[in-house]
């Protein structure tokens, strides 16, 4: 492989909302790739993605279940496969979006370091349910990556992961379909305690597994809303209840896992999704209702 002097980065944004049927995921992606550091050296893409236009999305018929938007999602899935395939890059960042875009990047990148890529799912939910259970997409990716999943997505991937070289970090109440699944396959975990104390059972993951290259999902909501506002589950103007776990970890832990993995071994993508800043959502709402920015 090439060094990280001569290797190239793609820098994707994909401002996918359908598979968390969310259209603020949308801005919050955008808003999430304008925040990110500039770099020069990266080459920078946007994925084209179907916008709302307030029409909801429907349920539709898939093999095993049905898929919220499935259609666009698999238009959009071959998107940012024709563009990754197109630049060929070494390494890979995604700015998302649901939690679906990264299938695409991690996919390939699977493919280009030959199966002995590890995949460092950091996350308050695990992403491997099927239709069966979700009607939404960005629960199945995981899944998909590993072969599972939702059979049309999964399809998709050349090369699924090999279980062994995945490791769930954050996740401290998965569902008993998630239990079964991650049993089966022997994936190795660890919940937001674990990783309050150290990041030893990520980093011995690495080592007993000989990982040297590394792609890493950071889904924002493995944080804790009660101080990283900008999250699903702390929307100031909805009563919706959550019936899905929220996140427990901080931002200084997050980025002490992410550095200390980073010295571990060779990081070559990530992905960063379900970005969704609510103030700027809703004053950019203010906004746009004002005559006089509109005249």
């Amino acid at each position: 492989m090439k060094s990280k002097e001569n290797s190239t980065t793609l820098r994707m944004l994909m401002p996918q909302w359908q598979g968390g049927d969310n259209p603020n995921y949308s801005f919050g992606a955008e808003l999430l790739e304008w925040l990110a550091p500039e770099n020069n050296k990266h080459i920078t893409v946007k994925v084209p993605v179907s916008m709302s236009d307030d029409t909801p999305l429907e349920k539709e018929e898939g093999i095993i279940g049905d898929i919220v938007g499935k259609e666009q999602l698999l238009n959009q899935l071959d998107a940012a496969n024709h563009i990754i395939k197109a630049y060929q890059p070494d390494r890979i960042v995604m700015f998302g979006g649901d939690c679906l875009v990264e299938q695409a990047p991690f996919a390939y990148l699977n493919e280009l370091y030959s199966g002995e890529l590890g995949l460092l799912w950091i996350d308050a939910h695990p992403d491997i349910t099927t239709p069966k259970e979700y009607y939404n997409g960005h629960t199945y990716v995981l899944g998909n990556l590993l072969g599972e999943g939702a059979p049309e997505f999964a399809a998709k991937v050349d090369k699924p992961f090999r279980p062994e070289n995945v490791m769930i970090a954050g996740i401290d109440q998965p569902t008993r379909q998630e239990s079964e699944l991650i049993s089966r396959l022997s994936i190795k975990s660890a919940s937001s305690s674990q990783l309050k104390e150290s990041s030893k059972t990520v980093l011995d993951w690495i080592e007993t597994n000989r990982i040297k290259y590394l792609v890493i999902h950071l889904d924002l909501d493995v944080l804790d809303p009660k101080i990283f506002r900008s999250l699903l589950f702390a929307n100031p103007l909805s009563d919706l209840e959550i019936d899905f776990p929220m996140g427990k970890m901080q931002l200084f832990e997050v980025a002490k896992l992410i550095n200390e993995v980073s010295d571990a071994t060779d990081v070559v993508g990530l992905g960063i999704t379900e970005h969704l800043p609510w103030d700027a959502i809703n004053l950019k709402q203010l906004l746009q209702k004002m005559p006089i920015l509109n005249d």
